[in-house]
């Protein structure tokens, strides 16, 4: 650990430029715990599984066959290639490690996943049956995940952040239907998971306050510049 010199009313003094962050076990486990179980690659198969089996007034007269199908999409593409295209990356040595704690090793991984995004949201605004607010969904994923690569190249952004805030500003977006019921309730338990998320981010170290900020910005510009153009 590197360390600097400050001077101050006692002279010149000694201080480690990067501080170890003593944190309770308990609390940096469930901080652990919570920043896995909300994890970028996660966020988006929550979201429509969601609006499939929870609240699917936007899937109104679809069988549980069709429900599935789509869950099952969903999973291939925000979930098993992303993690899929990750671990090929570290087998040939493209990123230092899984976790992407680098912020060079995040651009691979953000072009890669863009492909996958693309590639749903362009298979479902062309799909008959699909509705208008996941396609919606699918292009802010998209739009969230390019914003967040160029974004990658002056800070080490929050990615999750990024998912949690394209996740609340769709079903921020939601509330809005006239055909959906009053999701009030889930809106507010996504901005507290969108918060405790946060604050588990900055317990460990990984983000500043400004990296996480930004990263939900990204997030909620990107959802509303779909809901413009899709």
């Amino acid at each position: 650990m590197s360390t600097k010199l400050f001077i101050t009313s006692e002279g010149l003094q000694q201080a480690e430029e990067n501080p170890e962050n003593r944190v309770n076990p308990v609390l940096k486990a469930l901080a652990n715990f919570l920043s896995y179980l909300f994890h970028p690659v996660f966020v988006p198969l929550y979201v429509i599984a969601f609006i499939l089996f929870v609240e699917p007034f936007l899937f109104v007269g679809a069988s549980a066959q069709e429900k599935i199908l789509t869950l099952g999409r969903a999973f291939i593409n925000y979930t098993f290639f992303p993690l899929i295209s990750v671990l090929l990356l570290k087998g040939l040595n493209l990123i230092s490690s899984i976790k992407l704690k680098e912020r060079k090793d995040r651009i691979v991984p953000f072009i890669v996943c863009n492909i996958w995004y693309f590639w749903i949201w362009y298979v479902w605004r062309g799909l008959p049956g699909v509705p208008h607010h996941l396609v919606v969904f699918s292009l802010g994923v998209f739009l969230a995940s390019s914003m967040g690569l160029l974004a990658n190249i002056y800070l080490k952004i929050s990615m999750h952040a990024i998912a949690l805030g394209t996740a609340t500003a769709f079903l921020c977006l939601l509330t809005f239907d006239p055909s959906s019921s009053n999701i009030t309730i889930y809106l507010a338990l996504a901005i507290f998971i969108t918060g405790i998320v946060g604050s588990s981010r900055l317990i460990l170290s990984e983000h500043t306050p400004r990296e996480y900020y930004m990263g939900l910005g990204v997030g909620v510009l990107a959802v509303l510049v779909a809901n413009l153009v899709a």
